[in-house]
Parts: C-alpha cells; structure tokens; sequence
C-alpha cells in the first residue's frame, strides 16, 4: 500500500536535536576566503569530514597544505555552473569518499554589481547560473543519494541573503538581490516537498559579512545614461565603503551553522526554523527583515478593501 502523504504548511515544531556521530560536509565554494573557509574550519574543529569544492585546483590544494593533509579532508574541483552530467559526477565521486553525504551545503555564489538599465542582461543571466541554477543542479546531483538512504542526518544548507528583501535600499545590487530571491523561493518549496522524506532545509539569510564579494565584484556601466550619474555615484560610494568594513564575522556565522545543523552550542534547545523561513545571520539581516515586514503589513491595512474586494460573491460559480 503506498504511504498516505500528508503535507501542512504550517510552522513545524521540530527541535534541534544534538548529534554526536562524525558527519560528512559537501561544500561548495569551500576555497573562498569568507564563508566557505569559514565553514570548512569549522566542521573540521567538530571532528566532521568535510568534502571541499572549488572551482580552482590550485586553491584546493592550497586548501590541503593549510590542514597538513588531514585525513578528514577531500577536495574536488567543482565548477556548479557546468553541464548538470559533470555535476552529477563530480556529487558520485564525493559519496565515494566515505560512502555518504550528511550535510550539503550550496555556499558558491558571487555578486554582479550595476544599475539595471546600465547593466547588459548577459550579467543578469550570469548572476542567476552562478546564484540561483548552480545551487539547484548541486541539489537535484545530491538528492537521489539522500533520499535513497532513508534514515540518518541528511540536510541540505542554501546561503541566501537578505538582500533578497533589500533591494529598493541596495540601488546596484538588483541583480544579486533578484538571484537570491529566487533562491529563497525555490527553497521553501523545496523544503515542503521533502520534509516528509526526513530531509532537512536549512536556508541562511546573512546581512553584511567581511567577505570577498565586494572585493572581487566591480560595479559594471556596459551603457552610461546621464540621468542615473546622482544615484550611480551614491550605490558606487556605498559599496566602496563596505568593502573590509563589514560588521559580519564569518567565522562567528559559520560556527552558528554548524551548531545548527549538529545540534549543539547556541542552537542546543531551540526548534528547527520552520518551512518558509530562513535563519537570519547579522544585527542587519534582523533589523532589515522587520523594517519590509512592518512595511508591508502598513500597506496591507491601508489597501485591506481592495484586496478582500477582488473576489466573487460567496455562493458563486
């Protein structure tokens, strides 16, 4: 008899419970100098193996020298914007390591900076291969292992952003803004549709952190048009001085994802972040998610007539 799916939308009470066996991590962008290397030292602190990728051998083996060549690292190069059948290969590889994934964590990403109409929509397209389908291909390589597995830790970790919910206040960042938000759609459907399946969704939204992608991301001008010269200026200036001044620590983050997923330290206790939420990382992504949020219900209630109005009469066909 096949088993009866029963699917609520509603916030799951789900605690976050500890974990005392040795997981194995797949990260993607594990070679970046913020989050990933970031997340790499921390799960190597807890005993985990960790599964680094990169896109650049080079780093990777950089990456090996920095930890002696522990016997609980791996790295394989991985380019998540590549042919989904070398993805796929790249995730088989990976399992063969030590027989399982237990934690997948979608961490590469990069920024495309410009105005919109300034800015070529091959760059758009760019910033959603990179942001948005990268992370997807990853996902649908590792879920087929996860799923066949049936029973054990398996979670899957998105590093969204919340910028996804910023973008009037960010003039230049529309393009990463419009790739995270899509990112963080995708997953909270994805989280309802394999809940059931005992596999875990965890979607970040981490405000401004010392990482490199002011650093390595310059603000593109394909077309100059005089009337946006005030507000260029402004966005230009703006990310000119974020850069190295971030308020975010990435290794603080990334410890607090680690406890998250295993359990421990300052998630020891709480619940699970429910479907169609994410965990907000920084004083800023907080702050920000409640200014859109009181920002949003004060239109609601201002438009509440309009919005109820638009239906057909009850008892109607």
């Amino acid at each position: 008899m096949p088993r009866k799916f029963s699917l609520s939308l509603s916030p799951l009470s789900i605690m976050v419970s500890s974990t005392r066996e040795q997981l194995v991590w797949f990260i993607t962008g594990a070679t970046s100098k913020g989050f990933g290397g970031s997340l790499v030292a921390s799960a190597l602190s807890r005993g985990d193996l960790v599964i680094a990728t990169g896109r650049s051998q080079a780093k990777l083996n950089d990456l090996l020298e920095e930890y002696g060549q522990s016997e609980n690292l791996r790295v394989l190069q991985l380019d998540i914007t590549s042919d989904p059948k070398m993805i796929q290969a790249a995730v088989n590889k990976a399992v063969g390591f030590w027989g399982r994934i237990d934690i997948a964590v979608n961490n590469a990403g990069n920024g495309e900076l410009g105005l919109i109409e300034e800015t070529d929509t091959s760059r758009t397209r760019l910033q959603f291969e990179t942001n948005f389908f990268g992370p997807l291909e990853v996902t649908k390589a590792i879920l087929p292992h996860m799923r066949s597995r049936k029973t054990g830790t398996r979670t899957i970790v998105f590093l969204g952003s919340r910028s996804a919910w910023i973008a009037e206040h960010a003039p230049g960042l529309a393009h990463y803004s419009a790739s995270k938000a899509a990112l963080h759609a995708i997953v909270d459907g994805l989280s309802a549709e394999v809940s059931n399946l005992g596999i875990r969704i965890l979607l970040l939204a981490p405000g401004a952190f010392r990482t490199e992608i002011y650093k390595n991301s310059p603000f593109h001008q394909d077309n100059s048009f005089s009337d946006y010269d005030e507000i260029r200026t402004v966005a230009t200036n703006r990310f000119a001085s974020l850069a190295n001044k971030e308020p975010g620590d990435p290794v603080k983050a990334m410890d607090a994802v680690v406890d998250a997923v295993r359990g421990e330290g300052v998630a020891e206790g709480k619940k699970w972040p429910a479907i169609g939420t994410a965990l907000l990382l920084g004083n800023d992504a907080e702050k920000n998610f409640y200014a859109k949020f009181d920002k949003m219900k004060a239109v609601v209630a201002e438009w509440a007539d309009v919005a109820r109005g638009v239906w057909f009469p009850a008892g109607t066909s």
